[in-house]
């Protein structure tokens, strides 16, 4: 039982905050490259956040640059998204997933988020931005 399960999404209106949990099942997410990804209604899926497992390194696309925040508490076997100032635009599905890095053909954090090609996926939590 290889499993990721996200919780904290919700509504939220625009300009506010919310943190996104991630708690790994069956596996030692501390082994793991993690990215937080998000899929809203008529367009593609995006990474929005990743770190690397190795040395911490992170990835922070435009539309979010600024404004999310990755981080991991391997005691725990936890990943987080920290989401400030959020946009209607932000509205989507996000899910969060791992990839064990041993991939030589991925050679950065940042083309690891842009083509999304990870092992363990979660269910996705519905974050809503909306007045």
């Amino acid at each position: 039982q290889l499993q990721l399960v996200e919780s904290g999404g919700g509504l939220v209106q625009p300009g506010g905050s919310l943190r996104l949990s991630c708690a790994a099942y069956g596996f030692t997410l501390g082994y793991y490259n993690i990215g937080w990804f998000r899929q809203a209604p008529g367009k593609e899926r995006e990474g929005v956040s990743c770190i690397s497992s190795s040395d911490g390194s992170t990835y922070y696309p435009d539309s979010v640059k600024g404004r999310f925040t990755i981080s991991r508490h391997n005691a725990a076997n936890t990943v987080y998204l920290q989401m400030n100032s959020l946009k209607p635009e932000d509205t989507a599905v996000y899910y969060c997933a791992a990839d064990p890095g041993t991939d030589k053909r991925i050679t950065s954090v940042q083309a690891m988020c842009v083509l999304g090609g990870m092992d363990y996926w979660g269910k996705g939590t519905l974050v809503t931005v909306s007045s």
